[in-house]
C-alpha cells in the first residue's frame, strides 16, 4: 500500500513513473536553480524549487531585479565542477531524473533552502519545510526580497500564454502538443494538462476538432 500512494504522490503535478532506487554520481553542471547535468544526467532536485531564469524579484527599495539569474549564478559558483551522489525517486514528463543529491555528504537540497536559494517544494514532500521557514525568519537569500512563488510564476506564465494563442475556431479546441521526446500527444478540455499546454503552430503543433481526427494525424491521448 504505501508503495501505491507513492506512485499517486509522485504521479500528481508533472511525476510520472515507477519509484526507482537507481544512484549514479560525477560532476555537477548548473542548468538553473534546481536543475542539474550530473555526469551524461539531466537531474531536477527533489523537494526544492528555484525560481526560474527569467522571474524577478523586488528589493525593500521596489525595486526589481532578476533574481532567478542570480540563483542560478550563486549556485553554479558554490558548486559547479564538484562531484556529487544522487538517488533517483522519479522520473519527470520531461524525462528528467528527479533525484536527492548530496555533495560530501550532505543534502544539497536542504543546502539550497537553508541558505535561501531555493524554496521547499512542498507539493512534492515537506523534508525541507523547517529549513524554509528558519531560512525565511532569518531574511537569508531570496527570503530578503519580496518573491512570487516559482510555481505561482510559472502558472501565471502559462496562463498567459494559453490566453495570447487561442484556439481559432472555438468548435475545434482540441490541443495537439508535441512534447520534449518529439512524441505527438493531444489534450482533451478539461484534463490535467489542458490548461498550462500552449500550442506553437512554428513547432508543427495543432489544433484538432476532433479526437478521430487527432489520432488519424498520429496524435495519442494524453493519459490524464
Amino acid at each position: 500500500m504505501l508503495r501505491v500512494c507513492s506512485l499517486l504522490v509522485l504521479g500528481a503535478l508533472g511525476l510520472a513513473g515507477p519509484v526507482r532506487a537507481q544512484v549514479f554520481d560525477g560532476p555537477l553542471v548548473v542548468i538553473d536553480g534546481d536543475t542539474f547535468d550530473v555526469g551524461h544526467t539531466r537531474v531536477r532536485l527533489y523537494g526544492v524549487d528555484a525560481p526560474e531564469i527569467d522571474q524577478s524579484c523586488t528589493n525593500p527599495s521596489g525595486v526589481a531585479w532578476d533574481c532567478g539569474t542570480w540563483v542560478s549564478a550563486e549556485v553554479r559558483a558554490r558548486f559547479e565542477g564538484q562531484k556529487v551522489r544522487c538517488e533517483e525517486v522519479v522520473q519527470d514528463l520531461y524525462g528528467r531524473s528527479v533525484a536527492r543529491c548530496s555533495l560530501r555528504g550532505k543534502d544539497l537540497g536542504r543546502t539550497l533552502v537553508q541558505e535561501g536559494l531555493a524554496l521547499a517544494y512542498r507539493k512534492y514532500s515537506m523534508a525541507y519545510d523547517l529549513e524554509e521557514k528558519g531560512a525565511v525568519v532569518a531574511g537569508r537569500g531570496l527570503h530578503a526580497y519580496v518573491m512570487e512563488r516559482p510555481e505561482d510564476y510559472r502558472r501565471a506564465v502559462r496562463a498567459d500564454r494559453v490566453a495570447q494563442n487561442p484556439a481559432p475556431d472555438p468548435a475545434c479546441m482540441i490541443k495537439g502538443n508535441i512534447n520534449s521526446k518529439g512524441r505527438r500527444i493531444y489534450h482533451m478540455p478539461g484534463q490535467e494538462h489542458y490548461d498550462r499546454t500552449s500550442i506553437r503552430l512554428s513547432n508543427g503543433e495543432r489544433w484538432f476538432c476532433t479526437e478521430a481526427g487527432a489520432r488519424t494525424a498520429g496524435w495519442r491521448r494524453a493519459k490524464r
